[in-house]
Parts: structure tokens; C-alpha cells; sequence
């Protein structure tokens, strides 16, 4: 069985994956990018804002596909 609260969340999750995904491709990397602007607009520096805990994760997300896909930029 379910833990109890995968089992709260399991009917969300068809809505709540169009937020919060894994980007694998430029096009889903961009719309969780643009997502991350309106969040930050949003919660801005309110750590307790309900969405703040969204706006984390979905960061983590956008930084591990800049890490895989993104050439740094060196010096010249």
C-alpha cells in the first residue's frame, strides 16, 4: 500500500508533473526556466511562502540539466 501521503498526492499528480518535471530536452528546459521566473516573481525572498519549497526543487532540476547540457563558459 501507498504511503499515506503518496496516496494525497497521487490524484495531483497528472497537473502537478506539467510543473515539475526533469528537463531533457532544450524546449523543457526553457518552459521549466520561464516557470522558475514566475515563480521567483512570486515568492521572491518569503521563505514561507507555500511555493517556496516548488521554487527550490524546480531549480535543482533547471541546475542539473545546465550541469549536463550547458558548456561552461571559461576565460579567455
Amino acid at each position: 500500500m501507498l504511503d499515506l501521503k503518496l496516496e494525497k498526492a497521487s490524484p495531483h499528480w497528472t497537473e502537478i508533473s506539467k510543473i515539475l518535471y526533469i528537463p531533457h530536452t532544450e524546449k523543457e528546459y526553457e518552459e521549466a526556466v520561464r516557470l522558475l521566473d514566475n515563480l521567483i516573481d512570486t515568492v521572491g525572498e518569503e521563505e514561507n511562502h507555500p511555493l517556496a519549497s516548488l521554487m527550490e526543487v524546480l531549480g535543482v532540476l533547471i541546475e542539473k540539466y545546465e550541469d549536463e547540457h550547458v558548456p561552461e563558459i571559461t576565460k579567455i
